[in-house]
């Protein structure tokens, strides 16, 4: 299976004006082309009978080369992938548009999302230097797998680069056979089945009143002052750290389920639907159920144990997990669960761990 591998890069002043200007051209790119192909689309929708193929991410980079790039000549300046990639990525955005899995593609903004891809000869050279195209070679803090992708991203978070590529690794075989069920909660991030609590970071609501204060200092700056950049970038670092520490904690917790147990059982949620409760949704968020999901996925894949995801119309917390009867209504601000007919007494989240766990036994 494929493994992504993201990591800090370890930069001088020289290399970040290059990575700049990576970012320009492929945002430069990116914009010409959709701005290229909407102009199509417009044209094909007002003649009907006189339409013009919707362009390939070919033809869009043959377009570009015989274009735009004589009349900017900072394009060769940066490596020839950048902006071929960028359009490629944008035709990809397309075909999700037209099959109504994503909305339309949105023009990018300088300091948004600083991204690029690069692809060709790729080393890595000894522990913690890799050699890309056009740039160079690049330190990193950390140790690199040693290996050669195909591509890399280079990607900017406040003042952080990052650079980030997938290489094929072994999936491993589980010697586990425990069954967990994984209740998911607000006060509590997770309940296991085995009576587990696991207690989420709740990092935006630990660092809410401090990047409040800073955006409302933020507010009456000079639009494009030297404090306003400077006070962007802090508050940019401040959502990266709330970020940071939610990440930490549920890579955590879902590398502690997959390794550990054969089977890890839990519900379907409803993510969207759930935020729609406003008086909820700035708790749900602060939890990431979605990138919990997303993480317990490809490393139950990884370790070799079994994902089971129960459907969300399946009633775990109104249902006894002594006796097996059901409750015709249970409120959420009742936090013990107590059975009308065998009277038994137990923690909600728990209740509703244990019977997630039973689904798979």
């Amino acid at each position: 299976m494929l493994l992504g591998f993201k990591t800090e890069l370890k930069l001088n002043n020289s290399e970040r004006t290059q990575l700049l200007k990576h970012c320009g051209v492929s945002r430069h790119a990116w914009n010409w082309g959709l701005a290229l192909t909407k102009q199509i689309l417009d044209h094909n929708q007002i003649n009907p009978i006189d339409k013009i193929k919707f362009p390939s991410a070919i033809d869009l980079h043959k377009w570009l080369v015989a274009l735009v790039k004589p009349e900017c000549p900072w394009y060769y300046e940066c490596s020839k992938s950048a902006p071929q990639e960028a359009l490629r990525s944008l035709r990809t955005a397309w075909d999700r548009c037209f099959k109504k899995t994503s909305s339309f593609p949105n023009f990018k903004k300088k300091g948004l999302r600083d991204s690029f891809t690069l692809e060709g000869v790729i080393k890595v050279i000894g522990s913690n230097k890799i050699q890309v195209p056009k740039i160079g070679v690049l330190k990193t803090y950390e140790r690199l797998p040693q290996l050669n992708p195909k591509s890399v991203s280079i990607s900017r978070q406040a003042k952080k680069w990052f650079i980030s590529f997938r290489f094929e690794v072994e999936q491993q075989q589980s010697i586990r056979t425990s069954i967990v069920g994984v209740d998911l909660g607000i006060k509590t991030l997770a309940t296991l089945s085995n009576g587990e609590v696991i207690v989420g970071s709740k990092s935006y609501r630990f660092f809410e009143a401090k990047l409040s204060r800073m955006q409302w200092l933020n507010r009456h700056k000079v639009k494009g002052s030297a404090n306003l950049k400077k006070a962007q970038i802090e508050i940019a670092r401040l959502h990266a750290k709330i970020a940071n520490i939610r990440k930490d904690t549920l890579h955590k917790l879902t590398t502690l389920l997959a390794k550990n147990h054969g089977t890890v059982v839990i519900e379907d949620l409803n993510v969207k639907g759930i935020m729609s409760n406003h008086k909820l949704a700035k708790a749900i968020a602060d939890m990431g159920f979605y990138e919990f999901r997303r993480q317990l996925t490809y490393k139950c894949e990884l370790y070799g144990s079994k994902l089971v995801v129960v459907d969300r119309w399946f009633p775990s917390s109104k249902t006894c997990s002594n006796c097996g009867s059901k409750k015709e209504s249970l409120s959420l601000s009742e936090r013990v669960f107590e059975c009308e007919h065998c009277h038994f007494i137990i923690d909600r989240d728990l209740n509703a761990a244990v019977n997630l766990s039973r689904v798979a036994s």
